[in-house]
């Protein structure tokens, strides 16, 4: 069993004990999510594995929140905040802004990238390196702006 994985479920049963019912449903959800894929490809995943799910979560839960938002029901944004806050905290410290950009000018300095061509490359060279510590919008979003 991972690591990541073991703390998932080891703070499942400190939320039961708790009686923490808001932590437990989050933490559920997350184990399911792991489960499921484990199931579905029949494997057993790695902790990097497990923060893809984890990312793919987190990315969901903002989508909700901000599509909740716009229709105005802040009661179910308020619920999908308190699971994205629990879906964080297993998550890698994220990198400021400048430590992105930082890095998104290195890597168009190694590669020597010139165009909007090269976004493929780059976007490879800084998904290993930045993955589950910024988010992959931003950097793309970085990467547009100083090519262009």
């Amino acid at each position: 069993m991972s690591q990541l994985k073991k703390r998932i479920t080891d703070d499942m049963k400190s939320a039961m004990k708790a009686k923490d019912k808001q932590t437990l449903k989050a933490v559920r959800m997350i184990l399911g999510a792991i489960k499921q894929k484990e199931v579905d490809d029949r494997i057993e995943l790695d902790n990097a594995q497990v923060l893809t799910v984890i990312q793919k979560m987190v990315k969901q839960r903002k989508d909700s929140i901000s599509q909740f938002s716009d229709a105005g029901r802040t009661d179910l944004v308020e619920v999908e905040e308190a699971e994205l806050v629990v879906i964080n905290s297993y998550m890698p410290e994220q990198l400021s802004d400048e430590e992105v950009a930082e890095a998104v000018d290195k890597a168009i300095t190694d590669s020597s990238a010139d165009s909007m061509k090269d976004m493929g490359k780059l976007m490879g060279m800084l998904k290993g390196q930045l993955d589950g510590k910024a988010d992959m919008g931003l950097v793309s979003r970085l990467i547009k702006d100083k090519l262009s």
